[in-house]
């Protein structure tokens, strides 16, 4: 194994088991305040204290991604020193941002949400929640334009040493891409957010514990879940499917298994690719349908691999093409599952429903999967490219960090992030636990 490929594990792990923890809070976050916003109008402190508990699971969530976020951040300087030195002061612009604006604005609301509310009047105490909420979708919202950049970049220029220049501070905001990735990462955030409350609120219900919270969690899960598992279909799943279309058709083609350029493309629903013969092996598939979806013409064409040299090709097909049909694949099961909670619920009848709080239960990882396989879809995509068409990838690891060096670190952190792994999942134990109200002691 050499050292780029170990540089690109690295990367891949600790990025993997940080993003575990954003999106829930970023979901968190919207519900948070959704259940504040119930609290404010209906004076009920059934809310409030629905709130303050969905807090802590926050604070939890918020603290480990923290932990495990400043080192990644520290990878782009030890294992990615030559990208960070010619890309740097672009991408240095955003994450700068995300640190300094939105980390601190909802680091510092979130200390008020969890220990102000008796300080604070009602609705102080909502506009901390909304602080917390603006704060961590504005960090989103940082990320992604730097992410966006590598995807597509704009507003720069080549200086005389091959350094990349901002030229453009608001072509860099307002990237083309950013609006339907954006959208795309923080409605799947929000998907995260209402399974792991609908789940929890199953487990309420199905072990006859805090009952009423359990439906209110539910309730608030299956809702949003819902609304949100449609919206990462359409139009966000819909919008970024076209960023990578006009802007990177190797990679669409190497999603779809499409080797061949087509006009009235069909849509590849199973499949296995065969990169040596060059087609999908045991393809089931739906006619005409990759074109319709991309060009809204039944007979486009949709140019495949073929009409692109090897040398753009995606180095990994068939890790991409198969995270992006686990993607869509365990996405249209999520609007399933939602769906059918939802109709549940519509008829009085969820709560009682052994079966469907036990599927809302289990459902609790699926979410994660998805969005891990999405981001492997987006970033293995881009590949060989660092920055897509400027830099490959090779051209931007650490020169003088050898392949030993690297492993010893990554294997280090894989030891560490077990026991932060087994500690997160302790502490959010001792909170479903206890509850959102603790069960007074019996004498």
């Amino acid at each position: 194994m050499d050292a780029l490929t170990v540089h690109r594990l690295h990367f891949a792990f600790t990025i993997t088991f940080h993003y575990l923890f954003p999106q829930l809070t970023m979901g968190l976050a919207l519900l948070i305040l959704i259940l504040k916003t119930m609290a404010l109008r209906t004076g009920n402190e059934h809310y409030n204290r629905s709130a303050r508990f969905w807090a802590k699971i926050f604070a939890i969530n918020f603290a480990m991604g923290v932990v495990t976020g400043i080192p990644m951040e520290f990878q782009f300087g030890t294992n990615w020193s030559r990208f960070s030195k010619a890309a740097g002061g672009v991408i240095g612009q955003t994450l700068a941002m995300e640190g300094v604006f939105s980390f601190f604005l909802e680091s510092s609301f979130l200390g008020v949400l969890l220990y102000g509310e008796k300080r604070l009047g009602p609705k102080a105490h909502w506009w901390a929640a909304f602080l917390v909420f603006a704060g961590s979708w504005l960090s989103g919202f940082f990320i992604i334009a730097t992410d966006a950049w590598m995807q597509h970049p704009v507003g720069y220029q080549l200086g005389k040493s091959g350094e990349i220049l901002l030229k453009s501070f608001s072509g860099l905001l307002l990237n083309s891409w950013i609006f339907w990735q954006y959208l795309h990462n923080m409605i799947g955030a929000v998907v995260t957010g209402s399974f792991v409350m609908a789940s929890v609120g199953a487990f309420y219900l199905l072990t006859k514990r805090n009952e009423d919270y359990g439906r209110t969690f539910v309730r608030l899960g299956v809702i949003a879940g819902m609304i949100s598992t449609f919206l990462m279909a359409f139009p966000t799943g819909d919008g970024q499917g076209k960023n990578i279309a006009f802007n990177q058709p190797p990679t669409l083609a190497a999603m779809e298994g499409l080797f061949k350029t087509e006009q009235g493309a069909p849509l590849a629903l199973i499949g296995q690719p065969d990169l040596e013969k060059h087609r999908l092996d045991n393809p089931v598939t739906f006619p005409r349908a990759l074109s319709f979806l991309t060009y809204q013409r039944w007979g486009a064409e949709v140019k495949g691999l073929d009409a692109f040299p090897p040398d753009r090709w995606p180095d990994n097909i068939p890790l991409l093409y198969y995270s992006y049909h686990i993607m869509v694949g365990l996405g249209t099961i999520l609007i399933g599952v939602m769906a059918l909670a939802a109709l549940g619920l519509w008829r009085g009848t969820l709560y009682r429903s052994t079966a469907r709080l036990w599927l809302l239960l289990l459902m609790l990882p699926f979410p994660y999967i998805a969005t891990t396989a999405g981001w492997i879809t987006a970033e293995v995509g881009r590949q060989p490219w660092l920055i897509y068409g400027i830099m490959r990838t090779p051209a931007g690891v650490s020169p003088h960090v050898s392949t030993g060096n690297a492993l010893f670190t990554l294997i280090g952190f894989m030891g560490i992030y077990t026991i932060l792994a087994i500690l997160f999942l302790f502490l959010v134990y001792r909170e479903i636990d206890e509850g959102p109200e603790p069960v007074p002691e019996r004498h």
